[in-house]
């Protein structure tokens, strides 16, 4: 790294942490109703209540809150599949764009419900803007505060104790929804397009391009078949384009969203990588800081509900550390390049062709630094958009975003579910702590016992599970390996990448996989949704269990969970047990593709 990359992950780094502060202090007041903004808007949320048929004042147990949850998503995903299988027979749609396939459908659906919107599709070429809006749009701010919902309930565990409840579901999303999300959506949105960014209902526009492009297009006959010589070979014309069609749309509404709610669902396929959707590089800032604004709050949120706020800065320095590191080592191997380009020979002249470091796939709006930190802080969160091209990452650089999401996305992570799978961590240190000295551990003032750990279990393992069987399903079936348009090491790297993605409900992607058939549809899909409420249910088992218990003295034995020690002790066990896992895909991915580009054989 050099000092200007070193200056802009500072400032990023410094900036993001100043702002998580008041926003931490804004939501903690927002969920526990004592906000102005709550008692301002009081009247309009009690008469949704009642539309509903909710008693806000009831609150529930672990397994009530559990299954409106996933009753709640459920839904989701049927209207959600729907929508996309009708979308040609309703309004909002001047392209005419006609109904997603089947597989296509059930994939999108489970994707944007679950937080990952992994698109197998073009967005501005299939998705009309009432299903962007009504659809997509919605499920962005409803999947962002299921999240968000969950780890406050996790939260309560750790605060109340002999009690029976973990709060009220509906009471959650709403207040989340209406208090948290939309405000700073519609702030966030109104500064993206003071970029650039266009927000309209406009038709697709047709405009004169600044030069005109000649190229050879084969002739058709009547039927639009290809017409061929006597000698077999295609006949061709000269064609001249003089004009483009650019897409318009209500692109900032669901850009403010798709960022502050850790979704990466983008307008377009080319995603932050598009000029109408990442205008200028301050927008790009602004759309970094979205990632993860609400995550970094969230751990000072932890520390606020438990009256002990250095519970949750612990939790953020521990978040911080890694992101620092992983963005150093991520700008270390992109600004180093290919040394098969930078020491290529070419008639006796040296020729650098990556000198300057590998700018292959990236925005030169944006260059390595900006690219460089937006690829950690997109995978570090549980968001999929992208402003550069994975694919073209070197194999250093695209092992880190890799293994941050294969982590289970617990630096700074999506909005919500980072937290609480960083605290499931938190629970597994001090286990560990417990066993080396020999004594029943504690966290936040509960006892850690046989049932939080076994919920600990299942929440660490069931991602690698799907990752690792996914990625062997894919591997060894012929409708897996013939999405595979890059043999060898990268194409396992793709193919890991995509399952790593869906079952850590990231969304990005190293592209060069075909996988809009119904195999992957599918199987991501599968991925997708265990991913999300596999890990989600025993998340609330272990806040219902923590809040019955009682809480316990300090002494002399008791480990201290807010001091240097400890912040040590969380990041060594994310790494040992969250990358020890996956060592060996890794090593047969993105480890065999950086000894290839060095050389060794």
């Amino acid at each position: 790294m050099n000092a200007n990359t070193v200056l802009q992950t500072g400032i990023f780094i410094v900036v993001l942490l100043a702002l998580a502060v008041p926003v931490a202090g804004y939501i903690t007041r927002v969920l526990d109703g004592r906000s102005r903004v709550v008692r301002l808007f009081a009247p309009l949320e009690n008469l949704l209540y009642r539309i509903a048929g909710v008693d806000p004042s009831a609150e529930m147990n672990w397994k009530r809150y559990a299954f409106a949850t996933l009753s709640f998503n459920v839904l989701g995903v049927g209207f959600l599949y729907v929508l996309l299988r009708v979308q040609g027979w309703l309004p909002g749609n001047p392209q005419a764009f006609s109904a997603m396939t089947p597989d296509g459908a059930f994939n999108t659906a489970v994707s944007f419900v679950t937080n990952t919107n992994w698109q197998d599709y073009s967005p501005e070429q299939t998705v009309s803007y009432l299903t962007q809006m009504l659809g997509l749009t919605v499920q962005n701010f409803l999947s962002a505060a299921t999240g968000i919902v969950v780890v406050i309930a996790l939260i309560r565990g750790f605060a109340r104790h002999s009690a029976q409840t973990i709060g009220n579901f509906w009471v959650d999303l709403t207040r989340t929804t209406l208090y948290v999300l939309v405000p700073m959506s519609a702030l966030i949105a109104a500064l993206l397009m003071s970029q650039g960014m266009i927000q309209n209902f406009k038709s697709y526009q047709d405009v004169p391009t600044l030069q005109t492009t000649t190229y050879a297009a084969p002739k058709l006959d009547a039927q639009g078949n290809a017409i061929k010589d006597a000698k077999g070979n295609a006949v061709t014309v000269d064609t001249q384009v003089t004009t483009q069609t650019l897409a318009m749309g209500p692109v900032a509404s669901q850009e403010a969203i798709k960022m502050l709610g850790t979704n990466g669902g983008g307008f377009f396929n080319a995603n932050s990588a598009h000029p109408f959707e990442n205008p200028t590089p301050f927008s790009n800032f602004v759309e970094m800081l979205a990632i993860l604004i609400i995550p970094a709050a969230l751990c000072l949120v932890f520390g606020n509900m438990v009256a002990d706020r250095r519970q949750g800065i612990a939790v953020l320095a521990v978040m911080t550390i890694a992101f620092a590191l992983a963005v150093g080592v991520e700008l270390a191997a992109e600004q180093a390049g290919n040394p098969l380009l930078t020491t290529l020979n070419v008639d006796q002249h040296a020729s650098a062709l990556q000198a300057g470091g590998n700018m292959e796939g990236k925005e030169t709006r944006f260059g390595i630094a900006q690219t460089g930190i937006f690829v950690v802080a997109t995978t570090a969160a549980s968001c999929g958009a992208v402003n550069g091209m994975h694919d073209s990452l070197t194999p250093i650089g695209g092992l880190v975003p890799m293994l941050f999401i294969q982590l289970g996305e617990v630096i700074f992570g999506g909005v919500g579910s980072g937290l609480y799978g960083m605290l499931v961590f938190a629970l597994l240190a001090v286990f560990v702590a417990g066993l080396m000295i020999g004594r029943t551990p504690e966290y936040v003032g509960k006892k850690i016992e046989a049932f939080e750990m076994k919920m600990v279990s299942i929440v660490i393992l069931l991602t690698p599970l799907l990752v690792l069987l996914g990625t062997s399903i894919a591997v060894l079936s012929d409708a897996g390996k013939a999405g595979i348009a890059n043999p060898g090491a990268h194409g396992f790297s793709e193919i890991l990448y995509a399952f790593s993605s869906a079952a850590n409900n990231n969304g990005s992607a190293f592209a060069g996989l075909t996988v809009s058939t119904p195999f992957y549809n599918g199987l991501l899909g599968i991925a997708m949704w265990f991913g999300r409420f596999g890990t989600i249910v025993p998340v609330l088992a272990i806040a219902g269990s923590l809040a019955s218990k009682k809480r316990i003295a300090v002494t002399g034995g008791t480990l201290p969970t807010h001091g240097p020690l400890f912040v040590v002790l969380l990041l060594g066990c994310v790494l040992l047990v969250g990358a020890l896992t996956y060592v060996p895909a890794l090593a047969l991915g993105p480890g065999v593709e950086h000894l290839i580009m060095l050389g060794v054989h």
